[in-house]
């Protein structure tokens, strides 16, 4: 993980370690002050040497002021660096992300990613510009102070070293303690946002189910746990830092014990005791900062491991070396499945299927809920892979192309509708950036979604709202598929496509298909016989395996499955 993490560093190393070397020098200064108050107590009020006075008050003065310039200039490095790191870095893990399989977006609650790319990248952003140079600032602190304290009287210096080993067991325990409290925290704090993002997206169907005070409850039972690990968390640290404290609540009294007792045996002079007191907080604070910058090290281990473990998350399904890509013209789009079975979490949804189909052939797809339909149309995309046989297109594996070259020409519109929070003309157009209006215009005809544009607000400008909100059913369906047209790639999939809208509309969107795909290898998966009536070839998928296959007349001669879902839409009696 910090190897990784020092990969985002790197690029500015030299710049850190400017900032490194800078609070070395405030380290350093921090002795100055304390010795020459001690010289003017030994020297000016006890020795009378006023003529030097003035010399010393300057020399404070300008150790203070070099000091807050210092300490400004490597903030503000640090600062700099630590946004620059988090910036790349949080732009590599959703690029990273965007490469992931639909099977890692399967397993992985929303609530969870949103955590990474914000908390969990913010508290590495903490330990880069806070966190990294206050310990090495107090590291020096410490030592410097035991150095100049030694110089001037070793034994009071060992008498306050006393606390040191004690302090050390109990920051060794805590930051034992302290990490896995912070893993809690982070991984509540990760079912809490995915239980507020679900609550946003699905409040309709709260709201329509009234499930308002079930949502509540649910929501407060994550929240009182988030409270309760929080708690705990706190809990870790009430029970060391206390002790921490009083260790260094030790220090003062030795000073005027111990210290008193060497000045009345001449070991020490009244001005060396002052220095001494004046750079008590170089013993006290150092200690007292560890035990928080030990905390803060652990949450950052926390969210550092959470983060490695992302972009350890390799793309199983990938473009290979020397991978087949074709230009547009080259594909045919002619499709074959050959001896394939899919498993998904280790359930058998596709068994031993094969079939062939022609370029330019529309191909129905019929069968009861989870039988296996969409499977075969991500097994065409290659958004997942078949677990026996192989899934050809023009005669070559979907595995040997280049991943994008494969998936420009193989497009869907996929079961469940995604508008992006964006206008009309912006959603048509996803699926070719370089069309002109003209050209989403013509789409926006074809899929039948100028017959409601203009009771849209701003027609093409309407702003459809997150995942399409201000739309019903069926508008953002012939919105999808307005962009699949636009896209115009070779093998087209039409997943329930006008499941949502009225049989008229239907029917002028088969027609609109029809002219579509005219050219084009087009899959129809659909509940509803009339969506066949004009396929060349349509499958039966019941229970992962292909049941009946033929055309519409033929199967409904069958007396099958086919024809059972035929006569019942039709109203015919069996």
């Amino acid at each position: 993980m910090l190897k990784w993490i020092w990969t985002y560093i790197r690029k500015y190393r030299f710049l850190m370690a400017l900032g490194l070397s800078l609070s070395v020098v405030v380290a350093a200064a921090n002795m100055i002050n304390p010795l020459i108050t001690g010289r003017i107590v030994d020297r000016v009020i006890t020795g009378g040497e006023y003529s030097i006075l003035l010399k010393l008050i300057l020399i404070m003065v300008c150790t203070t002021l070099g000091k807050a310039v210092i300490r400004y200039l490597y903030q503000v490095i640090f600062e700099h660096c630590s946004q620059n790191v988090i910036r790349t870095m949080r732009e590599d893990l959703y690029a990273h992300i965007q490469k992931l399989n639909f099977s890692w977006y399967d397993k992985s609650p929303s609530g969870n990613i949103m955590t990474l790319l914000t908390s969990d990248l913010d508290k590495v952003r903490h330990f880069v510009a806070w966190v990294m140079y206050q310990i090495l600032e107090n590291v020096l602190v410490y030592v410097f102070s035991i150095v100049t304290l030694s110089s001037i009287n070793w034994k009071l210096t060992l008498a306050f070293l006393i606390i040191a080993p004690p302090v050390l067991i109990l920051i060794h325990k805590f930051k034992k303690h302290i990490r896995p409290a912070h893993l809690k925290v982070r991984d509540q704090f990760a079912v809490l946002n995915t239980r507020v993002g679900e609550n946003i997206e699905g409040n309709r169907v709260v709201k329509a189910f009234v499930r308002e005070e079930y949502e509540i409850k649910r929501f407060d039972e994550d929240n009182e746990n988030f409270r309760k690990v929080s708690v705990d968390n706190a809990d870790v640290r009430v029970k060391y830092t206390p002790w921490i404290d009083a260790l260094t609540g030790v220090l003062p009294v030795i000073l005027i014990l111990f210290g008193g007792y060497l000045v009345i045996n001449k070991e020490m002079t009244i001005g060396q005791l002052v220095t001494f007191n004046g750079l008590m907080w170089a013993f006290t604070q150092p200690i007292s900062m560890f035990g928080l910058l030990v905390d803060n090290t652990q949450n950052f281990y926390a969210s550092g491991d959470r983060l490695y473990e992302l972009w350890c998350n390799k793309a199983e399904i990938k473009t290979k070396e020397n991978a087949v890509e074709k230009s547009p013209k080259e594909f045919k789009g002619n499709v074959e499945f050959k001896n394939v079975s899919f498993s998904y979490n280790e359930t058998p949804v596709l068994k031993n299927i094969s079939f062939k189909i022609k370029s330019g052939q529309t191909v129905g797809i019929l069968g009861p809920t989870g039988s296996g339909k969409t499977t075969i149309a991500n097994l065409l995309c290659r958004y997942y892979d078949a677990t026996e046989g192989q899934v050809l297109l023009d005669g070559i594996d979907v595995k040997d192309y280049n991943l994008q070259n494969l998936r420009k020409n193989v497009g869907i519109t996929m079961q469940e509708v995604f508008l992006f929070s964006d206008t009309v003309e912006g959603n048509i157009a996803f699926g070719n950036k370089d069309a002109s209006f003209e050209e989403v215009e013509r789409a926006a005809e074809l899929a039948r979604v100028k017959e409601f544009i203009g009771d849209l607000t701003d027609g093409y400008d309407t702003v459809v709202g997150e995942r399409g909100v201000g739309l019903s059913g069926g508008q953002k369906q012939r919105i999808a598929l307005a962009r699949l047209f636009l896209a115009n790639p070779k093998v087209m999939i039409l997943d329930d496509t006008t499941s949502a809208v009225d049989i008229e509309t239907e029917e002028r969107i088969r027609k609109s298909i029809k002219e579509q795909s005219k050219g084009h290898t087009t899959f129809i998966i659909s509940h509803r016989v009339s969506s066949f009536e004009a396929c060349d070839i349509i499958l039966v998928i019941k229970d992962g395996q292909i049941i009946e296959k033929g055309n519409h007349k033929a199967l409904v001669s069958k007396h099958g499955y086919y024809y059972d879902v035929w006569a019942e839409q039709n109203g015919v009696m069996v």
